[in-house]
């Protein structure tokens, strides 16, 4: 039998981020059972929808459990059962001690940055925002402190120019399975070193909501093309056209200066917007209720103004 077999594996997760990486996990180790979270009711008819992770572990074969509470003694002990080896948390919530102790060789996390950088909800946006260039993934051990456990192993990655934070996600997203398994085997040989977070250098990555989002065009634009890329495609950077919410999901640097914060003009398919210094060209953008659209492929159609300005956060 594969050596790698012999370890057993529970794996938790949700989103489509985890998914890469429990096929991978799956396909080099026993994976005996997925946690995720409860199906959800979603649309007009609240059809109840299950997670990536979910509908992922049904294909494999792997048997799903989907606790409401983690700390449920009934849930606890059914893992218990299993006596897994290593368990594998990507995208998942905070996971209590009762359950990540069960895990003989070691329970760890994939993180999304390079921790103890951006510890928290949102380190993908906040890398985009704050304009970084390298980024990472961190897998370390789980503490009762959420992101503060000691760190397995890093992997840097540079974050192309012009990306959004949908973009690095994607980035991230395949080069994670590959941590993960080594990360594996590391604790399944006992030959790892771990090495100790300085707090003194963490910086937070708390989540982020739609309220959050608002440009501020007093700014200039490379704060502002950052900011719109790092809340692409969601939750979406906005601003208020006429009565309208305007989210804008891309946008190019220019240098053009034609009027205050805010102003913009429309023509020959561009449609770029002042900001505190310099301007952006808006390449990608949605109106309530629309597709996300190319702005070339909006104005194809566009008969309002051709100028004027977007509401500033400076009244």
């Amino acid at each position: 039998m594969d050596q790698d077999k012999k370890i057993s594996i529970i794996y938790m997760g949700t989103p489509d981020f985890a998914v890469p990486t429990l096929v991978a996990v799956n396909e080099k180790f026993n994976v005996e059972a997925v946690v995720t979270v409860p199906d959800k009711p979603q649309g007009r008819g609240q059809k109840l929808i299950s997670s990536p992770v979910k509908k992922c572990a049904i294909e494999l074969g792997v048997p799903v459990f989907q606790p409401i509470s983690l700390k449920s003694p009934e849930f606890i002990s059914a893992i218990k059962e299993f006596e897994p080896d290593i368990i594998v948390v990507v995208a998942f919530r905070i996971i209590p001690p009762e359950l990540y102790s069960l895990a003989k060789l070691g329970a760890f996390n994939i993180h999304a940055s390079l921790l103890p950088k951006y510890r928290g909800a949102a380190p993908i946006n906040r890398a985009i925002i704050n304009g970084d260039r390298v980024t990472g993934l961190t897998s370390f051990l789980l503490e009762d402190k959420v992101d503060t456990g000691s760190i397995l192993l890093q992997k840097e990655i540079l974050i192309p120019e012009g990306s959004t934070a949908g973009d690095l996600h994607d980035i991230l997203m395949e080069a994670s399975p590959e941590l993960a398994i080594t990360t594996c085997r590391m604790l399944s040989e006992g030959n790892y070193e771990l090495i100790s977070q300085d707090n003194a250098l963490a910086t937070p990555a708390p989540k982020i909501f739609p309220e959050d989002c608002r440009i501020n065009w007093e700014q200039n634009n490379t704060v502002i093309r950052n900011f719109i890329h790092g809340m692409s495609p969601y939750p979406g950077a906005w601003t208020y056209w006429g009565e309208n919410r305007l989210k804008i999901l891309r946008a190019e640097l220019n240098d053009a200066n034609f009027g205050k914060p805010g102003a913009f003009r429309i023509g020959a398919g561009k449609f770029c917007v002042c900001c505190g210094s310099g301007s952006v060209n808006i390449t990608e953008l949605q109106l309530p209720g629309k597709k996300i659209m190319t702005t070339k492929d909006y104005l194809l159609g566009y008969r309002g103004e051709t100028e004027g300005r977007l509401n500033s956060d400076i009244i």
